[in-house]
């Protein structure tokens, strides 16, 4: 006789009820499948901009290529320093809240560079805190726009904020 399902689901914590947490469960695979396309590690700016053909190897085996003229637009908004501190591509996660979106922080600078890189391409100030620069669906359009091949989408099973 099978189990009931109480007896299955994992106890609620963080304020989530037993539909979001079994919700959560559940979409944590499919988006395993949506996210096989994201990159197994990021690049630094300075080496990408030394490469004959910069890329970076995806986790589903195939190759991400960096559009030449992108670096060198970020090239063109930070120094050396910064250019050895940025990651690329950055990442942009998307979460439930289709509202907004958040860049995580991952060069070690405090989010300054990444702020900076922000700032400058979407001609606006930016707020971040330690740990992500959130950014909204139309500030998203331009960012993308302007960044096509250095940011990629990172999907992201959490349900509540």
């Amino acid at each position: 006789m099978p189990k009931p399902l109480h007896d299955e689901v994992p106890p609620v914590q963080s304020g989530q009820s037993l539909y979001e947490k079994m919700l959560q469960n559940c979409l944590r695979g499919e988006f395993r499948v949506v996210n096989a396309g994201l990159p197994k590690s990021q690049k630094r700016l300075s080496d990408l901009l030394n490469e004959k053909y910069p890329y970076v190897i995806c986790n589903d085996g195939s190759t991400h290529f960096f559009k030449k003229s992108e670096l060198e637009y970020l090239a063109s908004m930070i120094d050396a320093e910064e250019q050895k501190a940025l990651l690329l591509p950055m990442l942009i996660v998307l979460g439930a809240d289709q509202a907004e979106s958040t860049i995580p922080i991952l060069s070690g600078c405090e989010g300054k560079v990444e702020e900076k890189i922000v700032s400058k391409a979407l001609n606006m100030p930016v707020t971040y805190d330690e740990t992500r620069i959130r950014i909204y669906k139309p500030q998203l359009a331009l960012l993308r726009r302007k960044l096509k091949t250095t940011t990629v989408y990172v999907f992201s099973p959490k349900i509540v904020a």
